[in-house]
C-alpha cells in the first residue's frame, strides 16, 4: 500500500523525520522503494540532471509525463508526486488541466507547484477537485532568470513575505512545504508554525523532512558538489571504472567467453549452412 499525504501529515505530528527523494525512471523508483523513502518527487530537475538543459525552464509536460510513468511503474509504496513545470499553471483552468493530466496519465498521486500567496488560489482549486498539492518556496527554480540561484529570505521584508507565503498556501490546503535555500533560522521559524510538513533543500535541519536530488546524493556528477548536498556515494568514479574494465575486456578478448553464450548442436548447425555451402 502506498504513502498518503494523511501519513506524511502524521509523520510530523509524530516528530518522525520525513526523507524524499527524486526519481525519473523506472529502475530508480525500484531502488527507492526498496530503501523504503516514503516520498518521491519527479522534479522538473530531470530537465538539468537527465535531459541536458541549464535550467529547469525547458521542461515540457509530456517530458514530465513520460518520466512519471515510469516512476509509478517502478514503485509500489512511495508517494510519487510530479511537478507541474514552467507556465503549466498560470491560471485556474490551466493548472486543472495540468495537474489532471498528472494524475491520470502518469499516475502520480499529488502534484508540486513553485510560488506564494500568487498562487494559493490555484492551490485551493486543486485541492477542492481532489489533487493534493505540495507548495515550494524560497529558491523557486522555475524563477531562476528572475531571482537568480541564490539563497532567499536573508532580509527582514523578505522574509517576513515568505512566512506569510507559507501560511498562506497552508490555508489553501497545501499538504506540505517544500523551503529551497533559505536561511536555517527562517525554515525552523516557518516550520515551527505550520501544521503542515516542511521539506528542506539548502535550508537547515530545523525542516520536517529533506529532499535531494538523485545525481547529487549519489555523485552521479564528477566535478560538481552543491553545497547544500551530502555525497553518500561516488557513483560516477564506480561506473566510469566499471566501463573502462568492460572496454578493456572487449578490446584484449577477454569478453566474452563461451560462458556468456549458447550453443547448439553441430548437426543442426551443418543442416542450416547446407545452402550457403562454397564450393
Amino acid at each position: 500500500m502506498r504513502t498518503t499525504i494523511l501519513d506524511i501529515q502524521k509523520m510530523k505530528r509524530r516528530g518522525e523525520r520525513i526523507p524524499m527523494i527524486t526519481a525519473y525512471d523506472y529502475t530508480s523508483a525500484q531502488i527507492v522503494d526498496q530503501a523504503g523513502i516514503p516520498l518521491i518527487l519527479v522534479g522538473d530537475s530531470l530537465g538539468m540532471v537527465v535531459l541536458g538543459h541549464s535550467s529547469t525552464v525547458p521542461v515540457t509536460l509530456d517530458e514530465m509525463i513520460h518520466h512519471m510513468r515510469a516512476v509509478v511503474r517502478g514503485s509500489q509504496q512511495a508517494l510519487v508526486i510530479g511537478d507541474l513545470p514552467f507556465l503549466t499553471y498560470t491560471s485556474i483552468d490551466k493548472a486543472l488541466h495540468s495537474a489532471g493530466r498528472l494524475l491520470q496519465e502518469a499516475g502520480v498521486q499529488a502534484v508540486k507547484v513553485e510560488g506564494g500567496a500568487a498562487v494559493a488560489p490555484i492551490v485551493r482549486r486543486l485541492v477542492e477537485v481532489g489533487i493534493p498539492v505540495m507548495a515550494h518556496l524560497g529558491f523557486t527554480p522555475q524563477s531562476v532568470n528572475q531571482i537568480g540561484m541564490r539563497v532567499q529570505g536573508r532580509r527582514a521584508a523578505d522574509a517576513r513575505q515568505i512566512i506569510e507565503d507559507a501560511m498562506a498556501l497552508e490555508a489553501a490546503g497545501a499538504f506540505a512545504l517544500v523551503l529551497e535555500l533559505v536561511p536555517i533560522q527562517l525554515a525552523e521559524a516557518i516550520t515551527k508554525r505550520l501544521r503542515i510538513p516542511t521539506i528542506g533543500i539548502g535550508a537547515g535541519a530545523g525542516c520536517d523532512g529533506q529532499v535531494q536530488v538523485w545525481h547529487d546524493l549519489l555523485g552521479l556528477y564528477t566535478d560538481f558538489v552543491p553545497r547544500h548536498t551530502r555525497r553518500y556515494a561516488n557513483l560516477a568514479e564506480t561506473i566510469s571504472a566499471a566501463l573502462q574494465s568492460y572496454a578493456s575486456d572487449v578490446r584484449s578478448g577477454a569478453f566474452p567467453t563461451e560462458e556468456h553464450g549458447s550453443k547448439m548442436d553441430g548437426e543442426a548447425l551443418a543442416e542450416a549452412l547446407k545452402p550457403f555451402a562454397t564450393e
